[in-house]
């Protein structure tokens, strides 16, 4: 389980949105896009439309000119999974707690993921679920995150995950890792990384 805490320094963030902005549809590669879709499709779960991986709604925002901007960790969160094309989630470990378990959404389960209320169907989904009592909720996923542990201004701990493809569609995560981490070191105290 390779692990390291940010060591190499980033492309500042405005030169790599830039950056990202001149390569446009060529930024993501068919294959990582296939890849990416496969890892989600699974049993009812079809990776399209509303159901597509995260960060294919960041390219479309970047290709609009409405590339969002939250906060800092959000921001690089954001851009990351836009230069990689991987789905990137985020919670709050104050939130969510220490104890956490990544499994498929069963039928009947959902979450909400906006301010507006609405909700995401999470039957077949890659999910990671935080504990409660005696039960496992499903709180982020690499479509949308669950409003429960998302991560606001005056959180103090955060995990992000970033969903990968295994083979050679995967075989710059832990680069991406690396700038993650690279990002979030400037504005925490410390900030390191694992793969699974």
């Amino acid at each position: 389980m390779p692990s390291g805490a940010g060591s190499t320094s980033p492309k500042p963030y405005n030169e790599a949105l830039e950056e990202a902005l001149a390569k446009k549809e060529t930024l993501v590669s068919p294959e990582r896009k296939t890849a990416l879709r496969s890892l989600l499709r699974y049993g009812s779960y079809k990776p399209a439309g509303r159901a597509k991986p995260s960060s294919e709604y960041l390219l479309q925002s970047l290709l609009e000119n409405d590339f969002p901007q939250v906060n800092y960790f959000v921001d690089s969160i954001n851009l990351v999974s836009l230069v990689s094309a991987y789905p990137i989630s985020i919670i709050d470990t104050d939130k969510a707690g220490e104890e956490l378990l990544i499994r498929r959404g069963v039928d009947g389960e959902h979450y909400v993921f906006n301010q507006g209320g609405q909700s995401i169907d999470l039957k077949d989904l890659l999910c990671v679920c935080r504990k409660s009592g005696e039960d496992w909720l499903p709180t982020a996923t690499p479509v949308r995150d669950s409003m429960a542990t998302k991560l606001f201004p005056g959180a103090s701990r955060a995990l992000a995950f970033i969903y990968a493809p295994s083979g050679v569609e995967g075989r710059d995560l832990e680069a991406a890792c690396e700038q993650l981490t690279g990002y979030l070191a400037k504005a925490s105290a410390s900030a390191e990384w694992s793969i699974l």
